[in-house]
């Protein structure tokens, strides 16, 4: 792959949506999605190029992003992923814990019986991808059920938590390296169990479970 190009997230344009709108919208999901290789600098003019754009909605982007931690700027041509620490990643994780379960638990009171539907059938998802070893697929289906389980409309929390997956996914490829080994029960369906039977605290353990089993092995590996 030219390194000036990254994979990019397939993000179809949105009617009435603005070229900067989707331009910014589409490389965001490219970092949350982990398609932005750690220690790799992409160009702006190689992602306008792969996007058919001119530099400035780019260059905004790109901007935005720096701001939200998710990439660093080397020069005024190239970005890439900030280096991970054992101890930034660390944090990393606590937030995701800290936000992720209390974002969960406020699910709880709209728990209803198509709401649970939509979220069985975002883990079957997973599981089929996990199964057919299609990593960008499990990443994927991975990040609709967290959204569709927190995403309330009015949700406060999942703006908050998208920040951390955007400085977090780009070493969620590293994680599915071994995953059958570090990740051995389905935490998604202990949350759906959880979810049914209205029970918060096994809501919350399955949460934080399903974030340390899938990521936390990582730190050992950042020294």
């Amino acid at each position: 792959m030219d390194s000036s190009r990254p994979d990019l997230a397939p993000e179809p344009r949105l009617p009435g949506e603005t070229v900067q709108q989707w331009v910014f919208r589409r490389l965001r999901r490219t970092v949350m999605s982990g398609r932005f290789p750690p220690g790799q600098a992409v160009t702006i003019r190689g992602l306008a190029e792969a996007m058919g754009v001119s530099s400035m909605p780019v260059r905004e982007a790109l901007r935005r992003l720096v701001a939200e931690r998710a990439l660093v700027l080397l020069d005024n041509r190239r970005v890439r992923v900030p280096e991970m620490t054992a101890r930034r990643f660390d944090e990393l994780v606590a937030a995701r814990v800290l936000l992720e379960t209390e974002a969960a638990a406020r699910a709880l009171p709209q728990a209803d019986a198509p709401f649970r539907s939509r979220l069985a059938a975002l883990n079957r998802a997973s599981d089929e991808a996990v199964a057919a070893g299609d990593t960008e697929a499990t990443i994927e289906t991975n990040l609709a059920f967290h959204a569709a389980l927190y995403g309330r409309p009015d949700s406060v929390l999942l703006p908050l938590i998208e920040s951390i997956w955007l400085q977090i996914g780009p070493f969620m490829r590293m994680a599915l390296a071994d995953l059958e080994t570090n990740y051995p029960v389905d935490r998604h369906a202990e949350a759906l169990v959880a979810l049914e039977t209205g029970d918060e605290a096994a809501l919350r353990r399955a949460i934080e479970a399903d974030i340390r089993d899938g990521i936390g092995h990582l730190k050992a590996q950042l020294g």
